[in-house]
């Protein structure tokens, strides 16, 4: 584990694997360094650097927050690779991915997975309800609400996870869940991703929800140098090894 110092003094704590141009991952929502597991083919290609978001696993969290702390803790972490990386960001993170290259934060291009913005679930009302099931003890139940009332995630997925071992695992981040509300909050940006000046790859899954499809048009229509790519047969968690050939293809490694 490494760790690199955000601009308001929050820890983040890194992993670093693979050998190459550096790459920087940035996990969505209930993620954590450990979420996104770079295969093989892709430790071979490139540097690959995987990050705790604040508040999460072994990365500190400096209050008040706010989406821009976001932006500076992938800076941080962009710094700490000593070049200008690429960046691979999932759901929220493709949010923070893309916020972050607006606001001028240095990398060579992004990947971006189904930038979670536009979810019309996604609302005030939602985050105050996941606080006060933190504030009451209530972890689990923070998790299936997000799964069931925001992401609105396919019944059996739900299953899987009211059912299944990770449950616990998940409940253990449920307090950061008003994060990724807050970096996705409101329609698509769109004036903002426009001052993007850095070519975007915009991935997502063909089994996902319509409004993510939806909200990747919009994206793809507004950011400069964007392409739009379908993943036939998956949906808004398609797992590493499906995504390392599109990000094989669309970064350079010369």
């Amino acid at each position: 584990m490494h760790t690199a110092e955000s601009a308001d003094g929050t820890v983040i704590a890194y992993d670093r694997t693979g050998d190459g141009p550096a790459l920087v991952v940035c996990v969505g929502a209930l993620g954590n360094r450990q979420s996104f597991a770079p295969p093989p083919k892709l430790t071979a290609a490139f540097t690959v650097y995987t990050y705790d978001r604040r508040g999460r696993g072994d990365s500190s969290d400096t209050p008040p927050y706010a989406p821009k702390r976001e932006y500076e803790d992938l800076a941080a972490v962009i710094a700490a690779t000593g070049e200008r990386p690429f960046v691979f960001g999932h759901s929220s993170g493709a949010a923070i991915a893309l916020r972050a290259a607006a606001a001028g934060v240095p990398m060579r291009a992004v990947t971006a997975y189904e930038a979670s913005f536009g979810n019309p679930s996604a609302t005030t009302e939602a985050a105050a309800h996941i606080r006060d099931l933190i504030r009451r003890d209530r972890r689990d139940d923070a998790v299936m609400f997000w799964l069931t009332d925001v992401l609105r995630a396919p019944d059996d997925v739900v299953a899987l996870v009211r059912h299944g071992p990770w449950l616990k695992g998940l409940a253990v981040l449920s307090h950061t869940l008003p994060y990724d509300l807050a970096v996705t909050a409101g329609p698509m940006p769109a004036a903002e991703l426009a001052a993007i000046d850095v070519s975007v790859l915009l991935l997502s899954g063909s089994d996902s929800h319509e409004w993510f499809h939806r909200t990747v048009t919009e994206q793809a229509a507004v950011i400069p140098n964007a392409r739009l790519e379908m993943i036939d047969g998956y949906d808004h968690n398609a797992p590493p090894e499906v995504i390392t050939p599109y990000l094989l293809e669309f970064f350079p490694t010369n």
